[in-house]
């Protein structure tokens, strides 16, 4: 009965999180991860108590920061990953990595340096896409430019994770990882070459029915990739997000309403029902007595998000928008350094297998907490209303 109840509180909080924003957002607008962060904390075993830590409860969280993965990759674009602003978000991310675990290995020799060097390389891909979608900025240059920042913020830290963190070797870790590689290039083969006619038929005669072909085959998708992952030893987000880009190239050529009606129940099923509940759940497992007896770790929390806008802040101004004036590049910065995905994923890693004590844990999720509440909200204040939004076919860049 407490796991019920527990689950019926997180419940309540998923409801509770959109009514705050909503709330506030005449105000400040706050993004609801935030609010569903903090609800975990009040109300998790940290404060109030009336959530606890249970089995299905985290379960359910895994399966939340999964989809979550999933819906990062069906949002990414081919420009992200070449041409001009391609080259440049990996170059800033290498920069990045490089400088993160070289601070890393200053404050924690060893894999924990690994971890907090991974963790300072992320950018929160998919805790920005709502973002860029509710403000009307996906399809602008500086839209595109932070979708490519956080396309690789998010892949190349899961690279990074399944290399140094999964426990072999480097060498057997990357042959692993080759592996995984060539049976993804298989499923990628297939959804390019699967007769989308038919598949698309067969969606769009089930959209409305009890069939929901799509919801299941996405489901069916993602389970298999993240269960590769899994069996092969590998962090299982690879897959989820691998799972992603197989279901966008499945369905690249449908109808466009086609495509907008799954996409909406595929998000109604993310945002409605699983991310919450991991969030929400990251808030009851933080650990706020750990920061708050120390207040050396509470003082490194500020010194952490600023460590995360110098490491990954920085070096993202690369990909800014050709011509970008200096108030867009600094806007594009703030959204580079903004990750909380990767860093909770990474540090649990850490935690789970002994490598990362769990205060320094909070430290990095607590930055990585106020990197989601300031950051984006500086930056799209930065943009403002003003901003050349009708561009909305972003300039092509593979020349330069």
């Amino acid at each position: 009965m407490d796991h019920v109840a527990s689950l019926l509180v997180i419940s309540l909080l998923a409801v509770l999180a959109p009514l705050l924003a909503r709330g506030t957002g005449r105000v400040l607008r706050v993004p609801i991860v935030v609010f569903e962060l903090v609800l975990g904390i009040v109300f998790g075993p940290s404060v109030l108590g009336w959530v606890q830590e249970s089995e299905f409860a985290n379960a359910l969280s895994e399966f939340g920061l999964a989809m979550l993965f999933f819906v990062a990759g069906t949002e990414i674009q081919a420009s992200a990953l070449h041409g001009r602003r391609g080259r440049r978000a990996w170059f800033g991310w290498f920069v990045s990595i490089a400088t993160g675990i070289a601070i890393g290995f200053v404050l924690v020799p060893g894999e924990a340096g690994v971890i907090i060097g991974v963790a300072l390389a992320s950018t929160a891909l998919g805790t920005l896409l709502p973002i860029l979608r509710d403000a009307g900025e996906l399809r602008t240059p500086f839209g595109q430019s932070v979708s490519a920042l956080g396309t690789v913020g998010e892949f190349g830290p899961l690279i990074a994770i399944s290399v140094f963190l999964g426990g072999r070797d480097p060498g057997g870790a990357t042959i692993v990882l080759v592996l995984f590689a060539l049976i993804a290039g298989v499923a990628v083969w297939w959804a390019m070459r699967v007769p989308q006619g038919r598949l698309h038929a067969f969606v769009n005669s089930t959209l409305h029915t009890s069939g929901q072909f799509a919801v299941r085959a996405v489901l069916l998708i993602l389970v298999a990739l993240v269960t590769l992952s899994i069996a092969l030893d590998i962090d299982m987000l690879l897959g989820a997000f691998t799972a992603g880009i197989v279901w966008r190239l499945l369905m690249r050529e449908a109808k466009e309403v086609d495509r907008e009606a799954v996409e909406s129940k595929i998000e109604a099923v993310a945002f409605g029902f699983l991310v919450p509940i991991f969030f929400i759940y990251t808030g009851v497992t933080f650990d706020l007595e750990a920061l708050l007896e120390n207040p050396h770790l509470l003082a490194l929390v500020p010194a952490a998000l600023i460590a995360l806008f110098l490491v990954r802040g920085l070096p993202s101004a690369l990909a800014a928008p050709p011509g970008a004036d200096l108030r867009d590049r600094f806007a594009v910065m703030l959204m580079g350094a903004t990750g909380l995905p990767i860093i909770v994923a990474v540090t649990a890693i850490g935690v789970d297998e002994g490598l990362l004590a769990s205060g320094m844990a909070s430290v990095l999720v607590g930055a990585g907490m106020l990197s989601v509440l300031l950051f984006p909200l500086i930056a799209m204040a930065l943009r403002g209303d003003s901003v050349t939004r009708d561009e909305l076919v972003p300039v092509e860049d593979d020349a330069a």
